[in-house]
């Protein structure tokens, strides 16, 4: 028997009404999002059902929901009994990771990430930075592409490594259009800009990463139950202290994720267990690796199926 990761996902796999099913037939379920409702002091389960969409996709609303939700999932899906042998998150969803590791207590990592999306909305003006998804570039190709770009003054950098063909940029407005405008000088086949409220995983997110790590400070950090994959380094993590400084650097560093999935397929690990809204990681790694295991645990249904 392979080994199991359980992992989470991050920003844009958020949708109105996700977790609605498992809040109304498990207790243990709706018991996390009450106490999202209780910790952050104002209804965030009435937003994540009800929406309207356009307030969930605010950053600072997103991150609180889709933690709320894939806590909830780990909830219900626990009852199965299966434990995994390492966790993972795509950006925001490693707090998730946390979680299910013991490393972080949903109520502090849900308070946590309220603050983040606030810091990171407020880090950069409106309109001042961007993000665009490039595909068909390769790797180093791309990164020179940017590294050219931002000596040119206008700073872009990769801030997402997904899966082959797929990675996003992040920076200044002017760095990210040269990139969807030049995307072809990197082997790309097209450039999409991405809706997004900042140049997440960028540079200019250093004041925000600066003002989180006060918040952090504050915070227990516990030894994880089991190794965690972290995305500024894609290899396994179980000193507390040092979590707590990588989710420092997260903010502003590049999120490893095609890295971190073959690290675990190295690992043994044959079984992707995906945990919250939506199945954006399962596409992913089923890009990164066809022959491995992908399950999405987005559902009462899949919850309570067998793995």
């Amino acid at each position: 028997m392979g080994k199991i990761a359980f992992v989470f996902p991050g920003q844009g796999a958020q949708a109105v009404g996700m977790g609605k099913d498992i809040y109304d037939a498990l207790p243990d379920s709706r018991a996390v999002f009450e106490k999202g409702d209780e910790v952050l002091g104002f209804p965030l389960s009435k937003l994540v059902f009800e929406g309207p969409d356009s307030e969930l996709k605010q950053t600072v609303n997103t991150q609180p929901a889709l933690v709320t939700a894939s806590v909830a999932f780990l909830e219900a899906f626990r009852a199965q009994g299966i434990s995994p042998d390492y966790v993972a998150g795509h950006s925001l969803g490693e707090y998730s990771a946390l979680v299910a590791a013991g490393v972080l207590s949903y109520e502090d990592a849900v308070a946590l990430v309220r603050l983040r999306g606030q810091f990171m909305e407020e880090a950069v003006p409106g309109g001042k930075g961007a993000m665009a998804a490039v595909l068909g570039a390769e790797r180093g190709a791309l990164a020179e592409l940017c590294r050219t770009i931002s000596e040119e003054g206008n700073p872009v950098e990769l801030a997402n490594v997904n899966c082959p063909g797929q990675i996003v940029v992040s920076g200044s407005a002017a760095g990210v259009d040269s990139v969807v405008q030049r995307v072809k000088e990197a082997g790309g086949k097209r450039a999409i800009p991405l809706e997004v409220s900042g140049p997440f995983h960028s540079s200019l997110m250093k004041e925000a990463a600066d003002r989180l790590a006060a918040e952090l400070k504050k915070v227990t950090f516990n030894r994880p139950s089991v190794p965690v994959v972290v995305n500024v380094t894609a290899a396994p993590v179980t000193d507390p202290e040092e979590i707590r400084q990588l989710l420092v650097q997260q903010v502003f560093s590049p999120v490893l994720w095609q890295d971190s999935v073959e690290w675990l397929i190295s690992a043994g690990v044959d079984t992707f267990v995906e945990i919250g809204s939506g199945s954006v990681l399962a596409g992913l790694i089923r890009k990164i690796d066809k022959n491995v295991k992908v399950v999405n645990i987005n559902t009462l249904e899949s919850a309570q199926a067998p793995l």
